[in-house]
């Protein structure tokens, strides 16, 4: 953020220019482009941005890489809180339960979020381990040509997207840690990071 507009209408912040524009578009006009550790470097910059809207008691609602800004050195930066919420302030239960009716991205969002509209961070961590393969996978849809309702109905019985091609073991098995039907146990945001840290000082072991 470099600044704000608030004495005129309409009220306007300032951001960074992203010169690369959306991660997805990017990623599949770069096609193959890219080394593992860069794509675990961006990767590791949408973790930390996202910790960090955890920590602040905020969720997304609508990670995915088309909301992702990528800029010149291939930082990439979370944007679009078009769909993003304040958590309530209770320890016991952080969820934001949303209306009926509002549209919601299906491939992106986690099961207990599209039954039950209930989303929290560890919600954003399943919408996480899509970015992660749309990530190995320059941009490819997720779920391809499968319909929404397809979508949800091969979720609910286990289905999980495979690995890109050349993806990395080590990264696979963090998307399927994302995607842990129960909540509790997909990993936050803050192990995420520090994972992926892991990850990138033993490139040994992104083979």
């Amino acid at each position: 953020l470099e600044g704000v507009v608030t004495k005129s209408r309409p009220v306007m912040i300032l951001t960074e220019f992203m010169e690369n524009c959306a991660l997805d578009s990017f990623l599949r006009l770069n096609d193959g482009q890219f080394t593992v550790i860069q794509l675990v470097g961006m990767l590791r910059g949408i973790a930390a941005g996202m910790k960090y809207l955890s920590e602040m008691n905020y969720v997304h609602r609508d990670l995915a890489a088309r909301n992702i800004l990528v800029n010149s050195n291939l930082v990439c930066k979370v944007s679009d809180f078009g769909l993003s919420r304040f958590l309530e302030d209770d320890p016991s239960d952080p969820t934001y339960t949303s209306s009926l009716g509002g549209k919601i991205p299906i491939r992106w969002t986690a099961p207990e979020a599209i039954a039950y509209r209930k989303f929290t961070s560890a919600s954003d961590v399943w919408s996480y381990g899509i970015v992660m393969w749309e990530v190995m996978s320059y941009g490819e849809r997720p779920y391809w040509d499968m319909s929404n309702q397809d979508v949800i109905n091969a979720v609910e019985q286990d289905y999980r997207l495979p690995p890109p091609m050349d993806c990395p073991t080590a990264l696979h098995q963090l998307m399927l840690d994302c995607w842990v039907r129960d909540r509790n146990l997909r990993p936050k945001f803050s192990q995420i990071v520090n994972t992926l840290d892991k990850l990138i000082r033993n490139a040994a072991s992104l083979k």
